[in-house]
């Protein structure tokens, strides 16, 4: 039976997406909102909306018997759970199927398979690709990790098993760290995900941050290509691209190829991500781990290959096969995304919560704005700080970077701080210019910038 009525169980700038692709669709669209979120866009732009619960994650977003219920009170076909919050949820997804409604997203047993970090580097190593050296089990004990850290020596990182965004990762570069940031990492990642296991990795040292997006239908699966994620705030993402600055058509073409054969190897079904550390000096690659998800860079994908990778993901989800083959997809020009998220650059990156009094969105040919605002919206202080992503597509990556800096001075949000100087900033950058950057990179820079004496 086709999907004729489907649950957003996001809030944000992807909920606002999915409810557009869902109405593209022919799809009625039924927005879940917390009590804080009752006047977002996404309510706004939805066909129905029903409320889940009160303004902390844990009472709303994550709370799986008021969505599950949301969803059969509203006559709701499908449940689409977004990035962040359940999307990476396995007892979401079955309790979801559970309930005879299609959940968007792979089974649970392959989200257990493959959310958690730990098993899938396992999967990895059985199918022929490349792992960072460390641990291929959760740390339980210190006897453990210190076995794991005698074989890879320090620095390490402390990695959550589950879920992803940067959250719940500590580098660590002796033993004094370790026993400080361990607990850390396991509070955050239990905070984040409800799950605080760990496992540890060797640091790789000036690695760019290169993954591969792949969508199955259970049985086939192909490959969108690669995209540079290496511009990373404390692990956190700022700035992608789509392909990726460093990689060699030769090595793209086995790492794209690599990505789609373990897709298929582990009877994947949807959108999903598989995310590599690249030493550029060797060409080598790594693999780090598998988002069970759409990523929130997947406009950049969109741009260069004309797919929209949310409608396809929902088709799956119905029950379709692929309805693309591999040698459908090409790659065409070069794609950059610059998160804009409400924080303060010049006051150490302060969250920014607020109203919207003024908006203004640049525009043209090749310039997109995926966002949750509209003037005299409110932008709370409970959720991730991610306002909306500017996209820009052009022919080649030096007219893209030109456009970029365009549409940056075109958008004009007032009334809360936002990352847009940090953006402005990076374009100016020769390193950011030239491509010569690591995941590293902007940590360090950062170190020695003052956004004030810009202002």
């Amino acid at each position: 039976m086709p999907i004729k009525n489907l649950l957003v169980a996001n809030r944000g700038e992807i909920a606002v997406r999915i409810i557009r692709a869902a109405r593209n669709m022919g799809i009625r669209s039924i927005q879940a909102y917390s009590e804080v979120d009752s006047d977002s866009l996404a309510v706004r732009l939805a066909d129905e909306s029903v409320l889940i619960g009160k303004a902390p994650a844990s009472k709303s977003y994550l709370n799986i018997d008021s969505i599950v219920a949301a969803a059969l009170d509203s006559g709701a076909d499908a449940v689409h759970p977004g990035y962040g919050f359940l999307a990476e949820n396995a007892d979401f997804a079955d309790a979801v199927e559970s309930a005879n409604l299609i959940f968007v997203g792979p089974k649970g047993d392959t989200m257990r398979r493959l959310g958690d970090k730990v098993l899938a580097r396992e999967t990895a190593q059985a199918v022929g690709l490349p792992t960072v050296p460390g641990s291929f089990e959760r740390i339980e004990s210190s006897d453990a990790a210190q076995s794991i850290i005698e074989k890879t020596g320090f620095p390490i990182l402390i990695k959550a098993a589950a879920g992803g965004g940067g959250r719940g990762i500590r580098t660590v570069r002796n033993q004094q760290d370790f026993v400080r940031l361990a607990p850390q990492a396991r509070a955050e990642a239990k905070a984040a995900f409800g799950d605080g296991g760990i496992y540890i990795e060797a640091y790789v040292h000036k690695a760019r941050h290169v993954e591969v997006q792949v969508i199955g239908d259970g049985t086939n699966a192909v490959h969108f290509f690669d995209r540079e994620c290496s511009l990373q705030r404390r692990r956190q993402k700022i700035w992608e691209e789509a392909p990726a600055v460093p990689v060699p058509s030769d090595v793209r073409e086995h790492l794209c190829r690599s990505a789609k054969d373990f897709a298929e190897s582990v009877g994947y079904r949807g959108a999903g991500t598989l995310e590599f550390l690249y030493e550029p000096e060797t060409k080598k690659y790594y693999f780090l781990e598998m988002n069970t998800r759409i990523q929130v860079e997947h406009p950049v994908t969109e741009c260069v290959t004309g797919t929209d990778l949310v409608r396809e993901s929902i088709r799956i989800s119905n029950g379709e096969p692929l309805r693309l083959q591999q040698s459908d997809i090409a790659l065409r020009g070069h794609s950059i995304e610059c998160r804009i998220n409400a924080e303060d650059p010049a006051n150490g990156f302060m969250p920014s919560p607020g109203t919207i009094d003024a908006l203004s969105v640049p525009g043209g040919p090749g310039v997109r704005f995926d966002s949750m605002l509209f003037a005299g919206c409110s932008v709370p202080p409970f959720y991730d700080s991610l306002l909306g992503k500017l996209i820009v597509w052009d022919e080649c990556r030096s007219s893209a970077l030109r456009k970029m800096k365009g549409a940056l001075n075109e958008l004009e949000i007032s009334g809360v701080n936002t990352t847009k100087p940090l953006h402005q900033a990076l374009l100016d950058n020769k390193n950011v210019i030239d491509g010569d950057i690591h995941t590293g990179f902007l940590d360090e820079w950062l170190e020695n910038y003052d956004f004030r004496l810009t202002e």
